[in-house]
């Protein structure tokens, strides 16, 4: 039997062990691959914010254009945005970077408004209307999500 002939090596560059035509076109791949990534986990996190701010809002009789209205409000619509952010985090496990891209809010206002509800959950009262959220939500959202 005869051997088969060698083949040919393709044309290596000596320092990333690949062709830098190879190389350049799976780092692009690569990134054309995260961004699009980044876009539907963005787009993910926006609905769920949506879909959090707009159960809230129905449960406090607010409107929810007033809670994703940017600037200052009312210390009412406040407080129900800074319970929807808290229940956002705690329940979904989101992070504090996203849930200020979904609220349309910078981090540290996500960061102090939790910190505002953990404080006021103090108050036995207080404490049942925030469980009671969190319940509702964890039935709307966490059913087919592994949290």
């Amino acid at each position: 039997m005869s051997a088969l002939p060698a083949l040919p090596e393709p044309p290596q560059s000596q320092e990333t062990g690949s062709s830098p035509q190879l190389r350049a076109s799976l780092i692009a791949r690569r990134q054309q691959y995260g961004d699009t990534v980044a876009r539907e986990r963005e787009a993910e996190i926006i609905a769920l914010c949506d879909g959090v701010i707009d159960v809230t809002a129905a449960m406090f009789s607010v409107s929810s254009k007033e809670l994703r209205r940017t600037g200052r409000t009312s210390l009412d619509v406040s407080r129900v945005r800074q319970i929807a952010m808290y229940v956002a985090h705690v329940v979904l496990g989101l992070k504090m970077n996203d849930i200020g891209k979904g609220f349309g809010r910078d981090r540290t206002t996500v960061i102090y408004a939790c910190h505002i509800i953990e404080d006021l959950r103090d108050d036995i009262e207080f404490d049942r209307v925030v469980a009671t959220v969190e319940r509702v939500m964890k039935a709307a959202f966490c059913q087919n999500r592994q949290i």
